[in-house]
């Protein structure tokens, strides 16, 4: 019975050894070229063509897709313009990709289309596959929509529009001088949620969005909304928004107003009620951004840019209380060393770090009469902010109609090309900011490359 225990010890002992050492050869020894491939993703870049003037991008938009690999490999070069994939879409496609980066989803902007729901399967090169069925949201929120992709593990879509009508006092008295004056404007938004996944809507919400009673008095109301972002509990969506006005005394638009601090619109999710609207009391102007996704979760809380703020360009922070963080104040303008910073397009990384495209004082415009634009390294937890070298900037580089950037890992990857010129795919490595020149992106007259997904 003894020399039977000792064996079995004996045995269990030799097990172990063997275990830990087959672990500790595992861990030392190098990726296999097809571990390595495992690694990659791939990388699409999308292209927009010039319709009837330089830059604009009314011709369409054409994406080809490249192994992250093969997108830093400055040997590579591709011509999306010549054998690209065409996005159906009669302007500039509104793109978006799975976090893996193997389906592209698109919606229609505009024309006969306008508002088709599609997603496609990334194969390389300019091999795309629809997947799924098309689905319409042009009944819910119009033929150009303005829409995002949700961060809950692609199954999300939310579209986003805004329509506003004047209302005047009226107590059926026609000699009464009270009649026909300006009393307030009614903005109504409607938001319908897409499930990605199964080609379905998902919901659908008409409301009245208010402002403070004097706000409305002076003539503001919220003008433009796009977006969507979720918050971390998943409970709350904010909506970005964009403030007009009009002179009470006339109901004309007034173009020479004092701008207000920046607004959100907070609803209930995945109800899409009870809409709110908080304001910043740091950065001023419009949170609703152009082409590009301007907010994002992180760390938990939501990052918005502003943009048209008299002071520049500011990261702005809505913290778990579903409220801004007045506290967080993060200027670009004093970050960047510059005056009038405009925040065009940005994407962090996991470690808040993030890539970040913007124009500012002093730009010169180009071809496409907008202004030349740049890129910058931002650090959300330190508040700093540095213009990336390594990229060759020049006047017809501009990023107003820029989209997207491709994240993996700490990398990100951006196209950087000057209107009807030939560009380059560039990798940041946003842990050092070292700045990797990839793949030659092959232009043609008047068009311009609007980013990586």
């Amino acid at each position: 019975m003894k020399n039977q225990f000792f064996n079995l010890k004996t045995i269990s002992l030799a097990l172990s050894a063997l275990v830990l050492t087959v672990s500790c050869s595992e861990d030392n020894t190098n990726p296999t070229e097809e571990e390595k491939q495992e690694e990659s993703r791939w990388i699409t870049v999308a292209a927009a063509k010039m319709g009837d003037n330089p830059g604009d991008g009314n011709g369409g938009t054409l994406i080809y897709a490249l192994s992250s690999d093969d997108a830093k490999d400055e040997t590579k070069s591709i011509a999306p313009f010549d054998n690209g994939f065409i996005v159906p879409s009669n302007r500039t496609a509104r793109l978006q990709a799975s976090e893996d980066g193997n389906t592209i989803f698109n919606i229609s902007y505009a024309g006969d289309t306008g508002g088709n729901y599609s997603k496609y399967t990334v194969n390389g090169g300019q091999n795309f596959t629809a997947t799924g069925s098309e689905v319409s949201i042009a009944p819910y929120v119009g033929s150009a929509p303005r829409w995002i992709k949700l961060f809950d593990g692609d199954k999300t879509g939310a579209a986003v529009y805004v329509s506003t009508e004047h209302q005047f006092n009226d107590n059926g008295t026609p000699d009464d001088d009270t009649d026909d004056v300006y009393t307030r404007t009614e903005a109504t938004m409607g938001i319908v949620t897409l499930d990605l996944e199964n080609s379905l809507i998902k919901n659908f919400e008409e409301s009245s969005v208010t402002l403070t009673a004097e706000e409305e008095a002076q003539g503001y109301y919220i003008s433009r909304i796009d977006m969507p972002t979720l918050n971390a509990a998943g409970d709350k969506l904010y909506i970005g928004a964009r403030l007009s006005k009009v002179d009470p005394a006339t109901a004309e638009r007034d173009n020479d107003y004092e701008i207000l601090g920046a607004k959100t619109i907070v609803l209930d999710y995945p109800s899409l009620l009870n809409p709110t609207v908080i304001s910043s009391s740091i950065g001023y102007g419009n949170t609703n951004g152009y082409r590009s996704i301007n907010s994002f979760l992180y760390n938990g809380s939501v990052y918005q840019a502003n943009q048209g703020d008299s002071n520049g360009s500011h990261i702005l922070k809505i913290d778990s209380s579903n409220a801004y963080d007045n506290s967080y104040d993060f200027s670009l303008d004093t970050a960047l060393g510059v005056t009038g910073a405009y925040v065009l397009a940005w994407r962090p990384a996991a470690n808040g770090k993030a890539v970040l495209a913007y124009r500012h004082d002093g730009s010169q415009d180009g071809i496409s009469g907008r202004p030349e634009s740049y890129f910058a390294l931002i650090d959300l937890e330190a508040k700093t902010a540095t213009k990336l070298e390594g990229i060759p900037y020049e006047v017809d580089m501009e990023m107003f109609q820029y989209q997207s950037y491709a994240v993996n890992g700490s990398d990100i990857y951006l196209t950087a090309a000057p209107v009807g010129k030939n560009g380059n795919i560039y990798v940041v490595d946003t842990e050092t900011g070292d700045v990797t020149k990839g793949a030659e992106l092959v232009n043609v007259d008047g068009s311009h490359f609007i980013g990586a997904w």
